[in-house]
């Protein structure tokens, strides 16, 4: 039996008071009021309600090993970074990693592997592949469903992969950014709960009415809470909060504490906080996660100042996993697994031939994954179209890494880089190299450093080479948070030196490989237009 003291924040019932938690065997068997007792806030632990494990470039033993003492006690994760490598057998790397560690993992089943069909993956699951995932009893939902005009359109191996979800009750997730008016309604009522994409408070309103859950997102490279946080108030009982992607960096400074935090300086009740922070994701995903109710198991964290939310210690089935920003538990490092094939190239496969008067220019914005679509003239009687570092027009380039193929290469406006070239073998979804430069001679080898270790992220420029190792799948590392971020902040740091005006320029990278995200993308397979979802021309 134990007994832990302090005033009691009850998110369910939605009052504070002074009293004992009691607990027994892992749950909660009491709760004692006691008018006598001072000490610290006693709150049920926080939730992630949509994250990408890999994206933080941690395992997810090594990164429960830092978010618990955030005051995380479970994450609703999707892990289809990895499965896009490795399929299924990806899957099971991380649900077995996790299983070594308190933090409460509920992986899903991958909806979109791949994304689309205007990408080469490492792994293909089909509709069979996904309903043979949701039986598992180590499955807990079917996670984003991304091909959005897949659903739409009723396509079969989509909807049978809804329909797999349905039948064995599990939820799907959402993933519909800018969807609106009758395509959203026809989204929706293929049994689509939740969405973390939306761009505005209209967009949301329109969802919210329609029965859908919004997922406040506050990550490294998408932050949207600052614009929809007035959904805490208005809608407290239809909102989650969740990171989705979050670079060690930012990891080891907080994790949905932070989310918290910036909630209570923005005025709004704590309870509502709580709401969209703990209960809401525990009673939509039916998480075995405790709400400091009896019965329930002991999941809580200790807080001095609300306001501030530095978490004292962290409480998971009845067992403190964490106290002053240490955890009490060890891990086992893995045994990498990859796949990693791609092609060396040569800075001649590099060259553009100039074939019309226009280009079209992937441009992009500080703090969105959403890009916008621009035309660059092309210089008069030139017979080749080559970055210009002047007017921040950079060359970007995939790079099939499952089999040899020939670079996809287009151009991109909002980096700010001047010298040198960065590369990465994280390029949401299907992570094929991913690089952008100033000129052919650094972008080729920074792909092919790359390629020499079976991925990681890099920097080169001239003689400087600058390389991080990912040996789990091209998306992970081996070391802890602080190693990783360590590491990552170097290389983000010499892309800045060197002109970037980024705040996340690899995670931002990584995102313009994928389709699914409006309005100009390009993968392996060329440059791609997301609002007609097809492949399109370079050349205008």
């Amino acid at each position: 039996m134990k007994k832990i003291s302090g005033i009691i924040v009850d998110p369910v019932a939605r009052k504070q008071f002074p009293g004992t938690v009691v607990i027994d065997q892992g749950c909660i068997v009491d709760i004692q009021p006691n008018a006598e007792v001072k000490g610290p806030f006693i709150l049920p632990g926080l939730i992630d309600s949509h994250i990408h494990i890999e994206s933080s470039l941690l395992t997810p033993a090594a990164f429960a090993e830092k978010a618990v003492c955030h005051g995380t006690v479970a994450v609703v994760a999707d892990p289809h970074e990895i499965a896009n490598v490795l399929g299924i057998a990806g899957i099971d790397f991380m649900i077995e990693n996790g299983r070594q560690v308190p933090l409460k993992f509920y992986f899903g089943a991958p909806s979109c592997v791949p994304a689309t069909a205007f990408e080469s993956a490492g792994a293909r699951l089909t509709a069979r592949d996904v309903a043979e995932l949701l039986r598992r009893d180590d499955i807990f939902f079917l996670a984003e469903m991304m091909n959005f005009p897949g659903v739409i359109s009723q396509a079969p191996e989509i909807m049978a992969k809804l329909q797999a979800a349905a039948k064995m009750g599990k939820k799907m997730d959402g993933h519909a950014p800018g969807l609106r008016g009758l395509d959203l309604a026809t989204y929706i009522r293929a049994g689509i709960s939740t969405d973390h994409e939306s761009l505005s408070l209209a967009e949301c309103h329109e969802k919210l009415a329609l029965g859908m859950n919004i997922q406040l997102r506050q990550g490294s490279s998408a932050r949207n809470l600052d614009d929809l946080h007035p959904l805490i108030t208005s809608h407290s009982g239809q909102c989650m909060l969740c990171t989705d992607d979050l670079k060690p960096a930012d990891l080891a400074r907080g994790h949905i504490n932070l989310l918290v935090k910036k909630g209570l300086s923005l005025g709004h009740d704590l309870f509502d906080i709580l709401q969209c922070a703990c209960v809401n994701p525990v009673r939509h995903y039916q998480l075995g996660v405790g709400l400091l109710q009896k019965g329930d198991p002991a999941d809580f964290i200790l807080v001095d100042d609300l306001d501030r939310m530095e978490v004292n210690a962290t409480w998971i089935n009845g067992e403190m996993v964490s106290a002053k920003g240490q955890p009490f538990f060890q891990t086992k490092q893995p045994m990498p697994i990859n796949r990693f094939h791609a092609a060396p190239i040569m800075p001649v496969q590099l060259q553009v031939r100039a074939q019309g008067l226009h280009i079209k220019i992937i441009e992009v914005t500080d703090g969105q994954i959403v890009t916008g679509a621009g035309s660059y003239p092309v210089p008069a009687d030139s017979t080749v179209v080559e970055a210009d570092p002047h007017a921040d027009l950079l060359k970007i380039l995939v790079h099939n890494r499952y089999q040899p193929a020939p670079p996809a290469i287009a151009f991109v406006h909002g980096f700010g880089l001047q010298q040198g070239a960065m590369a990465s073998s994280i390029a949401h979804d299907s992570h094929n190299i991913i690089a952008i430069g100033v000129n052919d001679l650094d972008l080729a080898r920074a792909v092919n450093l790359l390629q020499e270790g079976g991925g990681g992220i890099c920097f080169v420029n001239g003689d400087e080479e600058k390389r991080m190792e990912l040996p789990v799948a091209g998306l992970m590392g081996l070391g802890s948070c602080e190693e990783m971020a360590r590491q990552y902040s170097t290389l983000e740091h010499r892309v800045k030196e060197n002109g970037c005006l980024l705040q996340t320029p690899f995670m931002t990278m990584s995102f313009l490989a994928l389709p699914v995200i409006p309005a100009l993308k390009i993968t392996d397979l060329g440059l791609f237009d997301g609002e007609k979802f097809e492949l399109t021309d370079l050349f205008v």
